[in-house]
């Protein structure tokens, strides 16, 4: 944005001999095409064509006689004009591009389409989000659009409470819950009372979610939904074990991808039927 008001005019897209020639007009408020050139050094052999092109744009208005005059609109027209020729100027631009739509969408979208269904490129395979309230974040949407199963992994499940409301609504759609929480004995003292009292909880208000403890210390946990061995469906976040690194300065890991899916929670029943036990 212009600084000052001297700056105000740049705005209007004009030439250096135009937005001169305009500034000293706004100044005087009437003049000749000799005397505006002399009072600001735009040679005569210009002048003529540069105050051509303001009245053609609309900033100024020409006074027949002889010599004819040159007089700026008043500056709030002058800024009405200016919005409108945008206007106008954009309508064409839309009209233009909304004439080639079908076009382009026809010869470009089959390369679209392929390079989503068939190539599937690296990059898509997740995205990172800060450990905290953006992964709490992910993992209530995953509980909201949760249709069949979700599969949790976790040291004490210590975000529970964060996530309170959407669980109940998982539950309540018939959602399959399993939770997988590493065995007390891997636990501070601290996180063992915080699963204690996690787990009772989760059998007060949550006797539909099955609960089990991991037999041996996990290198990562996370959450997965509607996993599929066909890998046509299954989102999740996942996040690996750093006990070395601050919370505030972790990151998880967010996939939408099936087949990624698959193959975590493919992990997941493994160690939920052959490296677990209930907490009942």
């Amino acid at each position: 944005m212009p600084q000052s008001p001297e700056d105000i005019l740049s705005l209007f897209d004009l030439t250096e001999y135009e937005e001169t020639a305009l500034r000293e007009l706004l100044s005087l408020g009437r003049t000749t095409a000799p005397n505006l050139s002399e009072a600001t050094n735009i040679p005569k052999a210009r002048i003529y064509g540069v105050l051509d092109s303001l009245a053609e744009a609309g900033f100024i208005k020409v006074i027949p006689g002889r010599p004819k005059q040159y007089q700026p609109y008043p500056p709030e027209e002058i800024i009405d004009r200016t919005i409108e020729s945008r206007r106008q100027d954009f309508e064409e631009y839309q009209h233009r591009i909304e004439s080639i739509r079908s076009e382009f969408v026809d010869t470009f979208g089959p390369v679209e389409d392929r390079d989503r269904d068939e190539l599937r490129p690296t990059e898509d395979l997740f995205h990172v989000v800060d450990v905290g309230e953006p992964s709490e974040r992910e993992t209530r949407r995953l509980f909201r659009e949760a249709q069949d199963r979700i599969v949790i992994l976790s040291k004490s499940l210590g975000f529970l409470e964060t996530v309170v409301p959407t669980l109940k609504e998982a539950v309540q759609r018939d959602v399959t819950v399993q939770c997988l929480l590493l065995s007390p004995g891997f636990l501070s003292e601290e996180n063992r009372e915080k699963q204690a009292e996690i787990r009772t909880v989760l059998k007060s208000e949550f006797p539909a979610v099955e609960v089990r403890q991991s037999d041996r210390i996990l290198p990562w946990r996370g959450t997965f939904i509607d996993p599929s061995l066909e890998y046509t469906s299954g989102q999740g976040i996942l996040l690996v074990e750093q006990e070395e690194i601050p919370n505030h300065m972790r990151q998880a890991a967010v996939t939408e991808n099936p087949s990624f899916v698959a193959g975590m929670w493919q992990y997941f029943d493994l160690l939920w039927h052959h490296e677990s036990t209930s907490t009942a």
